[in-house]
């Protein structure tokens, strides 16, 4: 087959991405040229790549396997760039960087405050769930990943570089705003929004309120944290996010915390790569300032005061 890696570097976007537009924005490209370029790979190749239903592309089960090799090879030349730039000593290139979704609220700021320190540096930045994070570090995809609890069923080398408190969020006018540590078993009165299973919030509630005998009345399940605040500014129930989540809501009193036992649950936010996984100068440049410079950019939000007049809720 006389197929080339510029082609199967298309396909390997255009995969990642579900989309021939954002794969050809990522790659300076027009959309029509990378179109061309997919056709001419399936040409050669024989058989369709990717099959469209509705608005949405997918691989086909050729696509899947070609998606593979595309994806190693195309490692396999980061590492070669990776090579090259440390005999150089380079602090330039570009870093790939995948975050799960709550880490977008914090992750730009990083990022902003990086590429102040190092112009010259070029990032791509993906955004997804948990579950696709974990994917990419097993495929050893992206430079490194910015998550919640890494998984244990991978070889990899995580750090943490900042705490990621879990609080129980309310509408302003809810009647347990500003009454002072209400026990954990006053929550069970409460309906809850919460995250989707398999998140790495959810796993830490569960986790949390399992370990005390504590069950929660869950009325709805969302997969993004907007929807969550949305739905607990409605007045649907209360939720449990992240504080770095809240910043805007907070600061415009949308969203009210509430005062609980135990509260915040304590996380963690780590960086994440594959072990033996050879970084480029630019990848050990932003691991470095993260771990140093984190807590410092990053000030999580402070809620107003609450005016009422606080009570105190006793145990029953």
């Amino acid at each position: 087959m006389n197929v080339t890696f510029r082609q199967l570097r298309l396909l390997e976007a255009v995969a990642r991405h579900s989309s021939f537009t954002r794969a050809s924005e990522e790659l300076h490209l027009t959309q029509p040229a990378v179109s061309t370029q997919i056709k001419q790979l399936e040409e050669e190749i024989g058989m369709p790549l990717f099959e469209q239903m509705g608005k949405k592309i997918f691989l086909t089960e050729a696509g899947k396997e070609v998606y593979a090799f595309s994806r190693n090879l195309a490692q396999q030349f980061r590492d070669i760039e990776s090579v090259l730039d440390d005999m150089k000593g380079v602090k330039r290139g570009t870093l790939s960087l995948t975050v799960t979704s709550t880490g977008k609220y914090f992750a730009p700021y990083l990022l902003a405050a990086f590429l102040k320190r190092y112009p010259g540096t070029q990032v791509h930045l993906e955004v997804t769930n948990r579950e696709e994070v974990v994917q990419q570090l097993h495929d050893n995809t992206p430079d490194m990943a910015i998550m919640g609890t890494p998984p244990e069923h991978i070889e990899l080398h995580s750090q943490a570089f900042m705490q990621n408190p879990l609080v129980i969020i309310a509408p302003p006018d809810h009647p347990l705003v500003g009454v002072s540590r209400v026990p954990l078993s006053r929550l069970v009165e409460e309906n809850f929004i919460l995250r989707e299973r398999g998140s790495g919030t959810r796993n830490a509630v569960e986790r949390f309120f399992e370990q005390r005998g504590i069950k929660l009345n869950t009325s709805m399940e969302m997969s993004r944290n907007e929807a969550i605040k949305h739905a607990v500014m409605a007045g649907l129930g209360l939720g449990i996010v992240s504080l770095h989540t809240l910043e805007f809501e907070l600061a415009l009193s949308r969203i009210a915390l509430l005062s609980v036992e135990s509260f915040p649950i304590m996380k963690e936010w780590y960086l994440v790569h594959r072990n033996g996984k050879r970084m480029s100068p630019i990848a050990q440049a932003f691991h470095q300032f993260v771990l140093n410079e984190a807590d410092r950019i990053m000030k999580l939000p402070q809620p107003k005061p609450v005016t009422r007049s606080r009570r105190r809720v006793t145990r029953s």
